[in-house]
């Protein structure tokens, strides 16, 4: 399972339109549309007798954060352009938004370690995997053009708990399945 933000219909539809006709030119393992999303917590393992507390747990971390705006733009290399295994598309965040999706990825962490749950400690940083590389390779030309991609603007508003099925999907990649949806707070006005 794993804990995201999941962009809205708009703004996934945007980013695979702009991926579209690019994707021949490179063989990557290209990510679906439907994988779109910014994990916030990855859960190797939740045991049954655990889920009801985590979803607690959880919509109690949300409520405590308030939503932002925000937009896919830009991108990067995971672990570095010069000998990339993945390629990323960012998140444009103004000083609240980066405060609230840090905020948002300790308290979704937190929420499943307190439930007994064992989390995925590598350092967090908001990104949508587009595509998997089968050996490293140099990829500056890549990051160079998602650099000068801006998809729409949207609300982050809401966290999602999904399920994911290993290999279930098309190609063999995973199929998620969403297990629940938990709100942000609206800002404070005034």
């Amino acid at each position: 399972m794993f804990v995201a933000l999941v962009p809205p219909d708009d703004a996934i539809e945007h980013l695979d339109e702009f991926l579209a006709p690019r994707r021949e030119a490179a063989g990557f393992r290209w990510a679906t549309p439907a994988q779109f999303h910014v994990t916030l917590a990855f859960l190797e393992s939740v045991e049954d007798r655990r889920l009801d507390d985590l979803v607690e747990r959880l919509g109690r971390a949300a409520a405590r954060r308030t939503s932002f705006g925000t937009r896919v733009a830009m991108g990067g290399a995971f672990p570095n352009v010069g000998r990339a295994r993945v390629l990323w598309a960012g998140l444009e965040l103004d000083e609240h938004g980066e405060t609230e999706v840090g905020r948002l990825a300790v308290g979704a962490r937190a929420a499943a370690s307190r439930a007994g749950i064992a989390v995925d400690g590598q350092r967090f940083r908001a990104h949508i995997t587009l595509a998997r590389l089968g050996h490293p390779a140099e990829v500056t030309s890549w990051v160079r053009l998602l650099d000068a991609y801006a998809g729409p603007p949207w609300t982050a508003d809401r966290i999602a708990l999904i399920r994911s099925h290993l290999g279930e999907g098309p190609r063999r990649t995973p199929r998620y399945e969403p297990v629940d949806e938990f709100r942000l707070a609206e800002p404070q006005t005034g």
